[in-house]
């Protein structure tokens, strides 16, 4: 997966594709603008459930442990290592959603820049990507999104794909009754497959992370 995705529906259209029962806190400031073209190290929107239920905030995309400062904070987390390797151990159990419009991959097609893909989901919904991370309210706080092989046709625009979830599997994966190696095995196994999601060509604007707007998400 690229280090680029889309956040353009509002925080209300994310709670309620993961249509979870009961209330929930919006710990973001305002409305805030569409994001159209979204990079590392800046403040996401994530779904997580704490002591008093759900609660959607901004967090920054990217983390690293406090011993790992020589290196650049991963933005993604590969499913085969992340529940036992120790670079992500102290934050393995803090899941989270991240919901997204869409995410965007470059693919070498021989031109002079690579060529961007956008890839969403085919029925038009967010995506849920399954992710963990730090949240305790301290200026190193961070997530990462889990990623899985590529399947089908998605290996022709990149190696690797988010871990997306059903709404259903979602909230399985937010509640603190999903037992940590439960949490692994759908991780590992109940991601939606390729064939939920459709990609196409964009303009090269994307690539610029100062580009915003609906242009972007528009088939070149």
């Amino acid at each position: 997966m690229c280090g680029r995705l889309s956040q353009y529906r509002g925080i209300h259209d994310f709670v309620d594709t993961l249509a979870m029962p009961g209330a929930w806190r919006n710990n973001i400031d305002g409305p805030g603008e569409p994001r159209y073209n979204v990079a590392p190290s800046t403040p996401v929107v994530v779904l997580r459930v704490d002591e008093a239920g759900l609660r959607a905030d901004r967090v920054k995309w990217g983390w690293r442990p406090h011993w790992a400062e020589d290196r650049a904070p991963p933005i993604n987390a590969r499913v085969e290592k992340v529940a036992h390797g120790a670079f992500f151990r102290a934050i393995w159990p803090h899941r989270a959603i991240t919901p997204v419009d869409n995410w965007y991959e470059w693919v070498d097609e021989g031109g002079p820049k690579k060529q961007p893909y956008l890839i969403r989901r085919r029925d038009g919904r967010p995506a849920l990507c399954a992710s963990i991370g730090q949240f305790a309210g301290q200026a190193n706080d961070g997530f990462v999104i889990i990623t899985a092989d590529a399947q089908g046709g998605m290996v022709d625009v990149h190696d690797r794909r988010p871990i997306v979830l059903s709404p259903e599997l979602a909230r399985a994966w937010l509640a603190s009754t999903t037992a940590p190696a439960q949490a692994e095995q759908m991780a590992l196994n109940l991601g939606e497959p390729a064939d939920a999601f459709e990609w196409y060509r964009v303009s090269t604007a994307v690539g610029n992370v100062r580009n915003q707007g609906p242009a972007l998400i528009q088939p070149a």
